[in-house]
Order: structure tokens, then sequence, then C-alpha cells
């Protein structure tokens, strides 16, 4: 507790008031929305104390404080993933983290493979919840009871409160946004056919390697949490090409204004207590 008060202390002390009202994660290949912000200040992950950096292409690493829809933001540009050599721990530590600093609210988005044979690449997929078989937690070990207690519910991890947001967004916006379940694996390497076919018949609609500890963490501190994916390819063996992290940037790169158009009017509408 004492390394995410120094991490929240720091980054509080860089922003200044007033705090953000929604923190933002950005995946692979979406990270351009960070740009968009007014009145930006940005800080380098290196720069904040116990805080974990991102290695992966299409992660800039730096937070950035600024306004988008007249809303104060907290943005992450790229995470840390369990693949880079991380805990699920510490891939969860920067959402701790903005717990320790008082924000409440948290959308999360991330690039996915399409295991869902009736969407395509390109496709944005509203998260209705998650599976995580791997069996390590990003909460595993010492409880932090101010943040939340040892045992907590996650069968509203999603709440439909801002999936509603979600959707009406989209639909004025005249965007097909899907809506699905979300699995998580290990990486680095993209799943086989196999293991998509076995995340089909768990109900899964899309698979990545990130997201479900920040999930998890959130929904233990009693966050508010939105998650979206980014369908950037589609998942092994739907489609006989060889996936790549290439196709994954340039999937995102093509997404990126209707992207952004989503979370702009998400933002602008998201309910605040």
């Amino acid at each position: 507790m004492v390394q995410l008060k120094d991490s929240a202390a720091y980054v509080l002390s860089m922003i200044g008031d007033p705090l953000p009202e929604i923190a933002i994660i950005l995946g692979s290949g979406l990270g351009g929305l960070a740009d968009e912000l007014e009145e930006k200040i940005r800080i380098p992950y290196k720069e904040i104390p116990h805080f974990p950096t991102s290695t992966v292409k299409g992660h800039a690493g730096r937070l950035v404080a600024g306004y988008l829809e007249g809303r104060r933001l907290l943005v992450m540009q790229g995470r840390s993933h369990y693949y880079e050599g991380y805990t699920l721990r510490e891939c969860a530590y920067p959402v701790q983290m903005m717990a320790t600093m008082g924000i409440k609210n948290l959308l999360v988005t991330n690039a996915a493979g399409c295991v869902n044979e009736r969407w395509s690449a390109g496709d944005l997929m509203l998260i209705s919840d998650h599976i995580k078989l791997i069996p390590d937690s990003p909460l595993r070990g010492e409880n932090i009871e101010s943040l939340g207690e040892r045992f907590f519910d996650m069968s509203r991890a999603y709440p439909e409160k801002l999936r509603k947001v979600a959707r009406l967004a989209a639909q004025e916006l005249g965007i097909d946004l899907k809506e699905g379940v979300y699995q998580f694996f290990s990486g680095p390497n993209f799943e086989t056919p196999a293991e998509v076919r076995f995340a089909r018949l768990c109900g899964a609609d899309a698979v990545g390697m990130s997201t479900v500890p920040e999930v998890i963490a959130a929904n233990h501190a009693k966050m508010e949490v939105l998650g979206i994916s980014c369908m950037t390819n589609m998942a092994a063996g739907i489609l006989e090409n060889p996936l790549s992290h290439q196709e994954v940037l340039e999937t995102g790169e093509r997404v990126k204004l209707s992207f952004s158009a989503l979370v702009r009017l998400i933002v602008k509408k998201w309910p605040l207590e």
C-alpha cells in the first residue's frame, strides 16, 4: 500500500486539480485518442515511482491527463502485460493506483482476436463479461483492505447501466457495436486454432492478452467499469492467413476515427455520481 500511495501522490502532484473523473486504458493501436485531449499533461511511466513500464510496440508508455468533451480524464497510453514478465498483480497496479487517487470510473480498451465467425476484423465489441482460466490472480497475496474486501462479487463486472450508455452512443453515431464475452489468454503467442475452438465452446466472442487483471482490480476497488474491444484480426483457424502484430496495429489505425468518436460520446454521456 505504501508503494501505491507513493505512485498516487506523485501523479497527483504532477497533474494538479481537479481530480480526473474517468480513467481510460488504451490498448494496442488505440493510443492516439490521448493526443486529442486538451490541456494535456504527459507523464512517462518510467518517471512514476513503482509503476510498471510497457515494452510493446504501439504502446507509448505514458499517462496523459487532460480534458475531453468537457470532462477531465487520466489516460494510459499503453499497458503492461503478463507476457512481458510482469505478474498479474503488477499488471493491475496502475488501476489500484487510480483507485488510491480516488478515481471511481474506468474505461478499458484492447485489441482482440475475433472468435465470433459472424463478425469481422475492424468491428468494435462492448464487453459484457469475461473468462479467465489462468490460475493466477492480480489479487493473490495480502489483501489491501483500504481498496476492497478480500472476497467480492464479479457478477456485474461490466455494469448494465454503462453498457446502455455505450449502446446509445453507438446508435447515435451509426456504429454497429457488437457485444460479447472476452477471454483472457497469457500470450505472447497468438492462440492456436484448437484454442480458438475451445474459446468458442466456452462462450467467448473475442480473445486477448490484457484487460481482465485490470477489471478484477477495479471491481475489487468498487470502480465502475466499461470495456470495449477492437477486433483487430480474425482469430486463428478462421482465415488461412498467418496472424501478426502488424495487422493488429494496422486495424487499429483503420478504425481510429470510429473508435475515437464512440469513446468521446461515451465520455460525454458517462453517468457520474
